[in-house]
This record gives structure tokens, C-alpha cells and sequence, in this order.
């Protein structure tokens, strides 16, 4: 089992940034970020695979940046140039194994899941 716990959510104002935490019980080779915003549903921000591999949702790219300090355990989202449509609950994921690149961002490619951490855009 693994335990995730995120941290650096927050409220900003658009075009700000934030940087989210995730530290893990244990490692694990696939780790991502989803998001959530009401009444939508859950979808893959970015994931990291041991072999470097980094696939992001078209909405973020060039303004969102996932890495992981495999010595700590702990994966990152850089989050720059924020928008409104970014708020949401951002949820920490993690495998115990590889996954294929196609599966990096779907939500039932994980098993190990954190509870979240809020992150407010305001315009």
C-alpha cells in the first residue's frame, strides 16, 4: 500500500502560480496529477513514468511541469500563467507499476489515490 498526501493548493489570481506537493509513503514507477472541478469529471493533468516519460493534457502544456525527487518520494506540478478554467481539486495518483504511455493519464491506470488539495483561479 501506499499512502499519498498533497499540499500547496490555494487561491490565486490568474496568471499567478502555484506549486503542488505530493509525498508518497513509497515509490512507485507511475505517479500523475488529475483534477476535478464541480460537476465535471475527473481528468489526467500530467504523469511521470520512471523511464522519464511525461505526457501532459493539451490544456496545460508549455504552462503546467510535473517532476518527482524519487530520494523523497515526493512528486511536483509547477503550475505557471493560471487560468480561471484551471480551478479544481487536484488529486496526487500512483501505480506500482509501469503503465503504457496511452494509460499515463486515465484515471483507472492507478490504484493508489491522495485526498486532494483545492486550487482556486480567480480572474
Amino acid at each position: 500500500q501506499a499512502q499519498l498526501v498533497e499540499s500547496g493548493g490555494g487561491s490565486v489570481q490568474a496568471v499567478g502560480s502555484l506549486r503542488l506537493s505530493c509525498a508518497a509513503s513509497k515509490y512507485t514507477p507511475t505517479m500523475g496529477w488529475f483534477r476535478q472541478a464541480p460537476g465535471m469529471e475527473r481528468e489526467g493533468v500530467a504523469a511521470v513514468r520512471a523511464d522519464g516519460t511525461k505526457p501532459y493534457a493539451d490544456s496545460v502544456k508549455g504552462r503546467f511541469t510535473i517532476s518527482r525527487d524519487d530520494a523523497k518520494n515526493t512528486l511536483y506540478l509547477q503550475m505557471n500563467s493560471l487560468k480561471p478554467e484551471d480551478t479544481a481539486m487536484y488529486y496526487c495518483a500512483a501505480r506500482d507499476s509501469f503503465a503504457s504511455y496511452f494509460e499515463l493519464l486515465e484515471e483507472q491506470t492507478y490504484n493508489y489515490w491522495g485526498q486532494g488539495t483545492q486550487v482556486t483561479v480567480s480572474s
